[in-house]
């Protein structure tokens, strides 16, 4: 095999990896344009639980055996994915997409600092916290945000992390498939009910089915999709790498498509927490 066509596959997977991100981002721009209607909660239990239905359909878990251990793993990693949800769609209804990814980005950030005993991970800790200050209404140079918004970005940042926590250790006992279908399925256990307690006439009304099923289509089961494909011929270094871009992904998408803005500062302080995961990402072992 030559370089050239060893080179190909990955450049095919930074491609999937691109479509995957635009493809979230646009998902949530399409589900902040729900909210309206339906509210947060109740935009959540619509995505959620369509996709557990598209996952269980497609991946039909019933063909394993799970043991009671392992499904009190998949539930605790289940759970967190149904509460990351709802607190960031809480949190993109006050404060713009771009900030309220970026904030969530700390999470996973967090659980790889916490794993690295690197001096050099101090740098991205700092610089991470740096944009944390930016963003926060409380700093001098950011623009005025709400702060529950804030909060609940960073919510939804602790529940991602607790989400790779579990994830990790729901091992390999069953296959990720047959994992994320039934976690979606728990998933979707937290947040229907939600969304049928705040709002339940719109959750129930067939006329935005369909919207739920292109927010779904769009935020999980085309990534989900691309993402595992795209992973085969990628090294995790790289995936990690790129995903580090979704904070920008998702500004873009929230200019274009939501008429947001943002301050320069706020702009700095994305660029910190983007170059934090980056720099996080490069330097683990």
């Amino acid at each position: 095999m030559t370089e050239s066509t060893r080179v190909q596959p990955l450049y095919k997977s930074i491609y999937l990896i691109l479509i995957a991100m635009l493809s979230i981002q646009f998902g949530a721009s399409v589900a902040k344009g729900l909210f309206p209607v339906a509210g947060p909660a109740g935009t959540t239990a619509l995505r959620v639980f369509i996709s557990a239905l598209i996952l269980v359909l497609v991946m039909r878990p019933w063909r394993e055996k799970f043991t009671a251990s392992g499904l009190r793993r998949i539930a605790a990693y289940g759970i967190s994915l149904g509460l990351m949800n709802l607190l960031f769609y809480f949190a993109l209804e006050r404060i713009p997409l771009g900030i309220a990814v970026a904030l969530e980005f700390t999470g996973p950030l967090t659980v790889a600092l916490l794993s690295s005993k690197r001096v050099l991970d101090l740098v991205w800790a700092v610089l991470a916290g740096l944009g944390i200050y930016l963003i926060l209404p409380l700093s001098e140079v950011s623009q005025a945000l709400d702060m529950v918004g804030v909060l609940l970005a960073l919510g939804a940042g602790f529940f991602w992390a607790l989400y790779i926590v579990f994830g990790k250790a729901t091992g390999k006992e069953n296959s990720s498939s047959a994992t994320s279908a039934v976690g979606m399925c728990f998933a979707a256990a937290v947040a229907f009910p939600v969304g049928l307690y705040t709002n339940f006439e719109q959750v129930v009304d067939p006329s935005l089915w369909m919207m739920g099923f292109l927010i779904a289509i769009l935020s999980s089961a085309l990534p989900y999709s691309l993402e595992m494909k795209a992973m085969q011929n990628m090294p995790a270094k790289t995936f990690g790498i790129l995903m580090s871009l979704e904070p920008a992904f998702a500004t873009l998408i929230g200019i274009l498509f939501l008429s947001e803005s943002l301050m320069p500062s706020q702009w700095v302080a994305i660029g910190c927490i983007m170059a934090a995961s980056a720099g996080s990402t490069i330097t683990a072992r």
